[in-house]
């Protein structure tokens, strides 16, 4: 017997190699099991037979047929979770620092996804059952708001309104150095580094990235920014802020391995998130204060103004 399962790409997965998207989504095949499915024509693309080789492109739909065995079982597991709104077709959550979205290979258990299966119930099946409900994602170690589809209509309305970039999505970060501009706008390609295929980076093929910043106070040798997504990139104010010299403290991927404030992780945090309710239209945002370890990083800082000397 064979089990379908329906995946709808997402923006910052675009451009990705069919069997690579395949490899993180269906962590627990083997990229050869993948690679057969896919030349046996056991996965589709839009109704369509691709290549391993395809680039998958953010819409697109992708259905695959897997031998039931391979079916996983994500247990809900009643883990600490702040749900901030919650209806019949969404539910708004405050994702905590440290926290995987969803299960992957090798790590099946205490994710968000494993959370909202005990305390949400109801959750979408449009991109399998390892990421049920998972609309957009953040990072283990960013912090903040998220909404949740309980349903796969609500799921496409608010996949296209992320394709169509017309949600909100503000962070704040605490980043190195102090920045001068008090408004400034970070125009660059990302795709994966070409150095390291684990990280991203800019790069002159990459796909467009828009990030805006405002500056919210200045430090000794720290800055502390609010920024604007207007494309939904992985890692995408991490490589922006690297890139502009001004990486974000606590991360170790992208900037120094060290910080003098305690931080074992990054400093960023995903403080608001506006969209149109996905049945009644109607505009809801939401936010999310800085995390404790952020705040209390912040408190040993001392403010700093460009006249200082």
């Amino acid at each position: 017997m064979t089990s379908s399962h329906l995946y709808l790409i997402e923006e910052d997965m675009e451009g990705e190699r069919l069997d690579t998207y395949l490899a993180e989504v269906m962590a627990d095949l083997s990229r050869t099991a993948i690679k057969d499915l896919i030349v046996s024509g056991q996965v589709l693309v839009d109704g369509q037979v691709r290549k391993p080789s395809y680039r998958v492109k953010e819409g697109d739909q992708v259905l695959i047929h897997v031998p039931e065995a391979r079916q996983v079982a994500i247990k809900p597991q009643n883990l600490p979770l702040e749900i901030i709104y919650q209806d019949q077709d969404i539910a708004v959550v405050n994702k905590p620092k440290g926290m995987v979205v969803h299960p992957a290979h090798g790590n099946w258990e205490n994710t968000m996804v494993n959370a909202l299966l005990y305390h949400v119930k109801d959750l979408s099946g449009i991109n399998g059952e390892l990421r049920p409900g998972i609309v957009h994602r953040l990072d283990k170690d960013t912090s903040g708001v998220m909404v949740v589809a309980k349903h796969d209509q609500a799921h496409r309305v608010l996949a296209e309104q992320i394709k169509e970039h017309t949600i909100k999505r503000e962070y704040q970060a605490l980043v190195h150095g102090v920045i001068k501009e008090n408004l400034g706008t970070i125009e660059a390609p990302i795709g994966r580094s070409r150095v390291d295929r684990k990280k991203m980076a800019v790069i002159a093929d990459g796909k467009p990235a828009i990030s805006r910043y405002r500056v919210l106070e200045r430090y000794q040798n720290y800055t502390l920014v609010q920024v604007s997504l207007l494309t939904g990139r992985t890692h995408q104010i991490r490589v922006h802020f690297s890139y502009i010299k001004h990486p974000v403290v606590g991360d170790t991927v992208y900037g120094p391995a060290k910080n003098n404030l305690g931080l074992v992780s990054q400093a960023l945090h995903a403080c608001v998130l506006g969209f149109n309710h996905p049945r009644t239209g109607e505009y809801m945002e939401f936010s999310s204060p800085l995390p404790d370890e952020f705040q209390q990083a912040l408190a040993k800082l001392t403010k700093y103004t460009l006249t200082d000397k």
